[in-house]
């Protein structure tokens, strides 16, 4: 079916039904239907991938982004309001009988109500994310992600899979993505504008306005040379300390981490609470590095946010805002990291570097991460277990992760050619670890 043909039928309800039913017909094994995804090439790509080698492909549009993003394949776009949407997605899953349901992320409000659907209805959802390590890879799982996910939450578990594991594989150097990701993203938001009057309900999971973050953007580039040499001086602060420092990292204030996997209640609160217990449990002679993320959007004043609850704890002189720079050049000479639940903190963790989480996490296991509360977290943090993290590590690897990244060509080429063999086998790398490990045991 041409791709054509199908788009008028975004327009004629009896159209699109016939169009559908066309491709049910076609394809009778496996048909996939495609949600959001992270801005670029990368699902397109995906869905091209397996619509060559015989399945079928649908993508739901809910804005002028999606649209750009899905140039040539089957589509069909969504007008109405949030709370059309579960109507039209069950009218859909009728017409288009999906056998997967293919989506980048698990906790925006549009995937959570398909998820549900899906699950009622048998169809398998196949959640791509960010990499749980970086910057090599990405996640694909079946189910969900984060605190979804499907990996063990018992640490006997990944011993005795790693063990049954080869080693994880060298990969090619991915370059620096900040420039990449950004290009995709300004040309996603374009087309979001400028296709606006044809998505005049669609409202964004990610908290603000396309303006507004616009704006942020603007701000952030005309101050990032001052932001430079202030965070120089913070590094050098920082290190100074006689009794050291820790790092708190700046996670995306509307990050799904933290709206759905932690009772924090923001960024904000997150930091307020992490300096008051610093100023009153850390050893005086120690300074506290909150780290800016480097996709921060410039909306939230973070220097401010950083002052203020300094200020109010009574530490000024010992919490310093670094808004630019490697993290890893801070971890190096760190005492430890203190997060809500970001995925940065494998790097601390990979370097040995101690980890306190205030949210759920697939990395917060007992060896890994400090399992007391954060006053004790101060002056005796649990390093992590060299040995636990290379077995957590190879499990991931294994179960669900897939080399490449989302915004390179030869990363995304990666990346599919990973997606698509572990999508047609069948069966999740977790389910076949599962199988692994009970075979090990039962034979022990």
């Amino acid at each position: 079916m041409k791709a054509a043909s199908f788009e008028a039928a975004t327009f004629d309800s009896a159209a699109r039904i016939r169009s559908l039913h066309s491709v049910v017909r076609a394809f009778p094994r496996r048909r996939f239907l495609f949600l959001q995804g992270v801005p670029g090439a990368f699902m397109h790509a995906l869905g091209q991938a397996l619509n060559g080698r015989g399945h079928g492909v649908l993508r739901v549009n809910f804005n002028g982004g999606d649209r750009l993003n899905w140039p040539v394949l089957p589509s069909t776009d969504f007008r109405g309001r949030p709370g059309e949407w579960p109507a039209f997605l069950q009218r859909l899953i009728l017409d288009f009988d999906p056998t997967d349901l293919v989506l980048h992320g698990d906790c925006r409000p549009l995937h959570r109500v398909a998820i549900e659907l899906a699950n009622r209805r048998g169809i398998t959802v196949h959640v791509f994310e960010e990499g749980y390590l970086r910057p090599d890879w990405i996640t694909l799982e079946v189910g969900g992600v984060n605190g979804y996910s499907r990996l063990p939450r018992g640490v006997a578990a990944y011993h005795v899979a790693a063990g049954l594991l080869p080693p994880r594989p060298a990969l090619p150097h991915v370059p620096p993505l900040v420039r990449t990701r950004a290009r995709d993203c300004i040309a996603y938001g374009a087309a979001c504008l400028a296709l606006r009057p044809f998505f005049p309900r669609y409202a964004t999971h990610r908290g603000w306005s396309l303006p507004h973050e616009a704006a942020g953007w603007i701000k952030r580039t005309v101050r990032a040379p001052f932001a430079k040499r202030r965070s120089k001086t913070a590094i050098q602060t920082a290190r100074a300390a006689k009794g050291g420092f820790y790092v708190l990292p700046i996670q995306m204030d509307n990050d799904s981490q933290i709206l759905c996997h932690s009772e924090i209640g923001g960024m904000m609160h997150a930091i307020r609470l992490v300096v008051a217990s610093f100023a009153h449990h850390a050893p005086p002679d120690t300074v506290l590095a909150v780290k800016e993320h480097p996709l921060d959007n410039g909306v939230i004043d973070w220097r401010a946010v950083t002052r203020a609850a300094a200020r109010d704890a009574g530490v000024t002189g010992r919490v310093v805002l670094v808004e630019q720079c490697d993290l890893q050049d801070l971890l190096d000479s760190a005492l430890g990291m203190v997060t809500v639940n970001s995925t940065s903190a494998t790097f601390a963790l990979a370097s040995g570097v101690p980890v306190i989480a205030l949210g759920r996490s697939v990395y917060d296991l007992p060896g890994l991460t400090h399992q007391g509360s954060l006053e004790t977290f101060w002056s005796g943090p649990n390093p992590p277990d060299a040995g636990l993290f290379d077995a957590f590590r190879r499990v991931l690897t294994h179960a669900c992760l897939l080399e490449g990244d989302f915004f390179t060509s030869d990363g995304v080429a990666r990346a599919v050619s990973g997606a698509v063999a572990r999508i047609e086998a069948g069966r999740d790398a977790m389910t076949r670890i599962d199988d692994i490990v009970t075979e090990a045991v039962a034979r022990a």
